[in-house]
């Protein structure tokens, strides 16, 4: 039964919608599965595909390789230098991504006799992707193939010079790609503009298109009778790798993804990978890992490395297999962490009073001298939250801007930048719908940030018309307990383009209220049966939410908003609720 209550004008100004699935469940009829369902149907998935999406395997999701784009054409030449003991190098970005899909190579190499070289571009020195002197320089070395992950796919210069130099390179990439594409052997890409059924498949991470190709090129290997005096690898016992790249690159969750995140958290709570379960040990978490760990715990100290580090520590740290190594990395990359997080709050500050005056634009668009260029990405997801529209951060060396871009729901970013890099304003440019990466002049930062705000005005003003709080169920406080929160997980994994649930509950009155850290708002609340429950709304003691919390006392009742969580630092787990918003019940 859809929930009966109507909010139309909450404390943050913006009204509550229930989606498709939304139940009550404060009554003594509500069943779980009926939650899960609801859960399910709202976020796309079929009533037919119900079975398969509550426990999705590799099996029922996993697409032919051969539809992609010169996926065959790249197997059989890695399969290829794997017989003819070629030198081969795998050429990664510097971000999780990157990280997770080149190890997925190497590792699946190294189970087929050849030990594959890594190449991490330095983010400050090189920047993103491959460059010429780098791949010439490779090939130099002896490397007659490289393979780029999670970059390449824009990189015409530096593949056109790879060739010159008689090295083949195959690109494995995600991002956008223009219409014209690179020269070189082989480019998979689900994103191709000329990608046929492959493109159902636009929204893989780069890992998860390195699997795929793990799986032609096993494929092709068989084919060729390479396995039959010899064990075949298990590609399967890599999910953990592709878990780890797909959410933390904050890919959609829906599809082959669910399946890869669900299936690779089976294989990391077995703890097989040494560099994993050190990295699992630095950042103390005692349990085994969900989706959230992933973005929030694993994902950013593998990210420490290139942001404010060495760019190569996430990948050594995923591919050894000596555990003190592993040990010494994730202690580093724990270390790196706590700069980053330094760095970021300098920045982040920063940017928001360079914000001030924008409220009037599509896009927020801030640049400074010297912000740290490994920080830039999450400062822009901040000042996209803050600002509530797509937000571009632009740290400015010597007359040169790098910019680093987040969006929102329902605005293009990727292709935005890629038109604004077509038309001149930029010297680099590209990423896709959700974020996006630039090298532009400091002297034509104004005039991109004028393209930007005449490309994307009717796409932002859409989406940010449409930015009602989305709810799934209404629960009484008393009924927000750890079995209630395991019954909203089963509707996971959540993340990108399956959004965790967020229930309504109330009407309660705050029995005490603090802020905490340096600007969270915890509160403990009541609702009518007197049972109590503990909230916490982060970042918002200076905003509508915070002030609603920590004024509203035990003479006026509010209705809650927000996501159910498990608090277990206590001596046995709890429950609490994660505010997003509030409305007065009186």
């Amino acid at each position: 039964m859809q929930p009966a209550l109507d909010i139309t004008n909450s404390v943050s100004g913006q009204p509550w919608r229930w989606r498709g699935g939304a139940v009550d469940a404060q009554g003594s009829s509500f069943r779980p599965d009926d939650l899960v369902t609801g859960l399910l149907v709202s976020r796309g998935c079929a009533r037919d595909q119900l079975e398969a999406y509550r426990n999705p395997t590799i099996r029922n999701f996993m697409p032919d390789p051969s539809i992609f784009r010169d996926m065959d054409q790249a197997a059989e030449r890695i399969a290829d230098a794997i017989e003819d003991g070629e030198t081969v190098t795998i050429f990664g970005d510097y971000d999780v991504d990157g990280a997770t899909s080149s190890a997925l190579l190497i590792r699946l190499l190294r189970g087929l006799g050849m030990e594959a070289g890594a190449y991490i571009p330095d983010r400050l020195m090189e920047g993103y992707g491959p460059s010429g002197e780098a791949l010439v320089r490779l090939a130099e070395q002896g490397s007659s193939l490289i393979v780029t992950v999670d970059c390449g796919a824009q990189a015409f210069d530096a593949l056109a010079m790879a060739k010159a130099a008689g090295v083949d390179v195959i690109v494995v990439d995600h991002h956008k790609c223009a219409a014209l594409l690179p020269e070189t052997h082989s480019l998979v890409n689900p994103n191709r503009l000329d990608e046929g059924e492959g493109a159902a498949h636009g929204h893989l991470a780069a890992v998860g298109v390195a699997f795929l190709l793990g799986a032609a090129l096993l494929r092709t290997l068989r084919a060729r009778g390479f396995f039959a005096n010899r064990p075949e690898p298990k590609l399967i016992e890599l999910l953990d790798i592709v878990a780890l790249g797909t959410v933390a690159d904050v890919a959609a969750l829906h599809g082959l993804n669910r399946a890869f995140v669900t299936q690779g958290l089976k294989v990391m709570a077995g703890r097989r990978n040494i560099g994993l379960n050190a990295l699992i040990e630095a950042s103390r978490l005692d349990r085994a890992p969900i989706a959230s760990d992933l973005g929030f715990r694993l994902g950013p100290r593998i990210n420490a490395g290139g942001r404010v580090g060495k760019s190569d520590l996430g990948v050594r740290l995923l591919t050894t297999e000596d555990p003190d190594e592993a040990r010494g990395i994730a202690e580093e990359l724990e270390r790196l962490n706590e700069e980053r997080r330094a760095i970021e709050a300098a920045v982040t500050e920063a940017a928001i009073e360079a914000s001030h005056g924008q409220d009037n634009r599509s896009v927020a668009v801030v640049s400074g001298e010297g912000w740290h260029p490994g920080v830039i990405g999450i400062v822009a997801s901040r000042l996209k939250e803050r600002m509530e529209r797509p937000a571009i951060v632009i740290g400015i060396d010597g007359g040169t801007g790098k910019g680093s871009g987040r969006s929102i729901s329902g605005a293009d970013l990727g292709a935005a930048v890629l038109a604004a890099k077509d038309s001149g304003l930029l010297v680099a440019g590209g990423g896709h719908a959700m974020a996006a990466g630039l090298t532009v002049d400091a002297d034509k930062i104004d005039r991109f940030a004028d393209f930007l705000d005449e490309r994307m005005a009717s796409d932002v003003s859409r989406a940010r018309d449409d930015r009602a709080l989305q709810l799934d169920a209404v629960v009484a406080p008393g009924g927000v307990t750890p079995d209630f929160v395991q019954a909203l997980e089963e509707g996971g994994p959540y993340g990108a383009g399956w959004p965790s649930p967020r229930i309504a509950t109330g009407p309660v009155k705050v029995i005490k209220a603090d802020i905490v850290g340096t600007d969270h708002v915890r509160a403990i609340v009541s609702g009518k049966d007197g049972r109590s429950l503990k909230t916490i709304a982060f970042r918002a003691a200076d905003t509508a939410l915070g002030q609603a919390m920590l004024s509203a006392g035990t003479m006026r009742r509010l209705w809650l908003a927000g996501r159910a969580k498990i608090d277990d630092w206590g001596p046995r787990p709890a429950a609490e609720l994660h505010l997003d918003d509030a409305a007065w019940a009186d």
